[in-house]
């Protein structure tokens, strides 16, 4: 790869941690791009954003960040961080500036996930707690990762990690796929979010999209090199571009 090639940074979504992209991490490596997945916060659009900013703001280069689920309206907003080139979404929200999850997902049917949601409050020290959203244990392999092996989907279903409530309510401050090219795969069997709702804010990003066929919500873990394959693709074109705007020495 040219020193011009992006570092991906891959941002999970809900319900999830940074162990569904290995997979995808393990594809990127082989071809030598670099790659890193941090840990999404899950604790507010606004404040996981800025996070995601910051780990992409310390990265010396351009970067392509990759969103999975409420990851992807977490790299909608983090993504005008100016060294960001490029946007891809896996089974994603894609936002528009102003407009929050729960507006967004109001448009269209409810993903059968939606019936299994559990909500609790996490306790705060000095205040009232913190309203938190997961899945319940049972209903999780079925509505969240169907195509994969009923023994992982019962991992991943004792490993998920909780939302904060206030994610599907709170706005988006910007969407960064007006100004910066965007990639998009719609996992067509998903069970956690709408297929319908993922097509829609991909038509509306202008993004090159793909699509597979009977692919749940944890495509990233069921098929990794797909996935990856698209993201070479955001990896090429923004590194190409890169390399392009580079002044010529004389």
């Amino acid at each position: 790869m040219s020193t011009s090639t992006p570092t991906v940074v891959l941002v999970h979504g809900a319900f999830a941690d940074a162990a569904g992209w290995f997979g995808v991490v393990d594809e990127l490596q082989r071809d030598g791009i670099p790659v890193v997945a941090p840990p999404n916060p899950l604790r507010g659009l606004a404040s996981d954003a800025a996070y995601v900013a910051s780990v992409a703001a310390r990265i010396d280069g351009p970067v392509v960040l990759v969103g999975h689920s409420y990851g992807g309206a977490v790299i909608t907003v983090a993504g005008t961080a100016e060294n960001v080139v490029g946007l891809v979404y896996v089974a994603a929200y894609v936002l528009e500036e102003g407009e929050s999850l729960g507006e967004l997902q109001g448009r269209f049917p409810a993903a059968p996930l939606a019936a299994h949601l559990r909500r609790w409050t996490c306790p705060v020290e000095g205040g009232a707690g913190v309203p938190e959203v997961g899945v319940a244990e049972e209903a999780f392999p079925a509505v969240f990762a169907a195509d994969v092996s009923a023994s992982v989907g019962r991992v991943l279903a004792a490993c998920q990690r909780p939302l904060a409530a206030s994610a599907f309510t709170e706005p988006a401050s910007a969407a960064a796929w007006k100004t910066k090219p965007s990639w998009a795969v719609v996992a067509g069997a998903d069970q956690a979010i709408n297929p319908e709702v993922e097509r829609f804010g991909a038509k509306r990003a202008g993004a090159t999209t793909v699509e597979f066929d009977g692919a749940s919500h944890a495509v990233a873990i069921s098929r990794p090199r797909a996935v990856a394959d698209l993201i070479r693709e955001a990896v090429r074109a923004t590194g190409e571009r890169a390399a392009g705007e580079r002044p010529t020495r004389r």
